[in-house]
């Protein structure tokens, strides 16, 4: 597959700024494939609460339970020139972290982090040990100048970061609502630099009916990073350097699985993250030997792919020449997904982390 294959022409008065209110007031556009994603799909449009309709008594619904950490930090040179950074990872006591601009910066240089409410400099030093390339940077932070104590990072985050939302919702800048709106309600495990967006549209009441409906419920984590919004930038898409994210799924949630498989239910992965995981173990039956896991996983799903423990799919609408509309096009088919893109287009859907959603059965 080539580059242009995963491009299309989208409004930018599409790409929505704000979350609608409730949750689960989004629009969902439903795809039904056939046997093959070769096949024509069938489309349908409901608002989300409706999903009732369309999963079954015995699905598994797998929720990837990351948390946004305010990753976005503020900081000044000693010649006063201010730095923006976005705070990926921990690494050994170090941080890894995107910094702009980033051409005039040097290894041994100090930053001064700043307040978010103001300009006003904070105790928190940032000394850069590093340079990784193409913006990315090992940093020491320092309290008092004394390195941070182990498990301070999220702390220390809260203090100076800002919800760090995507460069196409407001330039990136959140505020005070998007501390809980960018955030989904099952959320627990700090880490991530966005968030698994495809799970903002449910509500505490909407788990609870489903729940009530018979649909299981499993949860894993992947910590999403900054790589999620790379572009591919070369035009034999299989090229691609993809970005590893950290991930984790527990027994709990292959037991749900499992279980959901025994008695003919799909597995229905909620968001592409909980898709790469599931696609990052093996195959999970009701009755294998699969055992819980963590590390790192840089696949790249792509058409012509197989699934071996996805059968469904709620997700949102993705940025054209990306990675995550390579993986709906290997589920749904290429040409389902052009056409459901192009429908949505027409019915002015709301696009993007703050938009509306599909689901892929």
């Amino acid at each position: 597959m080539r580059l242009e294959d995963l491009q299309f022409d989208l409004p930018p008065e599409l790409i929505a700024q704000r979350p609608v209110e409730p949750r689960d007031a989004s629009r969902l556009l439903v795809l039904e494939r056939g046997e093959s994603a070769a096949e024509p799909a069938t489309l349908a449009h409901a608002q989300f609460r409706d999903i009732l309709a369309y999963l079954r008594p015995h699905d598994c619904l797998v929720l990837n339970n990351t948390r946004v950490v305010p990753a976005r930090f503020y900081a000044r040179r000693a010649s006063g020139g201010r730095v923006e950074g976005l705070f990926l990872r921990e690494d050994d006591g170090e941080w890894l972290a995107m910094l702009k601009p980033s051409a005039r910066l040097r290894v041994g240089e100090t930053l001064h982090a700043f307040s978010p409410a103001s300009d006003n400099a904070l105790t928190i030093q940032l000394r850069l040990t590093a340079a990784i390339g193409e913006g990315e940077w090992r940093i020491q932070p320092l309290r008092n100048g004394a390195p941070l104590l182990a498990g301070e990072t999220m702390t220390l985050l809260a203090e100076i970061g800002h919800t760090p939302l995507p460069p196409y919702i407001r330039g990136g800048v959140g505020d005070a609502a998007d501390v809980e709106r960018y955030q989904t309600v099952y959320a627990q495990a700090a880490g991530a630099v966005a968030a698994p967006t495809a799970g903002l549209h449910f509500t505490p009441e909407l788990l609870d009916a489903l729940a009530a409906d018979g649909v299981r419920r499993a949860e894993v984590t992947l910590h999403v990073g900054a790589g999620t919004f790379a572009p591919i930038k070369v035009e034999d898409i299989s090229k691609h350097p993809m970005h590893a994210e950290w991930f984790e799924i527990k027994a709990a949630a292959l037991e749900a699985i499992r279980a959901a498989r025994a008695v003919g239910g799909r597995v229905v992965a909620v968001g592409t993250t909980s898709a790469r995981v599931l696609e990052s173990i093996p195959r999970v039956t009701s009755d294998d030997s699969a055992e819980p896991r963590s590390g790192w996983t840089d696949i790249f799903i792509r058409p012509e792919y197989s699934f071996r423990n996805v059968d469904a799919l709620i997700t949102n609408f993705h940025l054209p020449g990306s990675t995550l509309i390579a993986l709906v096009m290997a589920l749904a088919g290429a040409e389902n997904i052009r056409r459901a893109y192009a429908e949505a287009i027409e019915r002015r859907y709301r696009f993007y982390s703050y938009g509306d959603a599909m689901l892929i059965v």
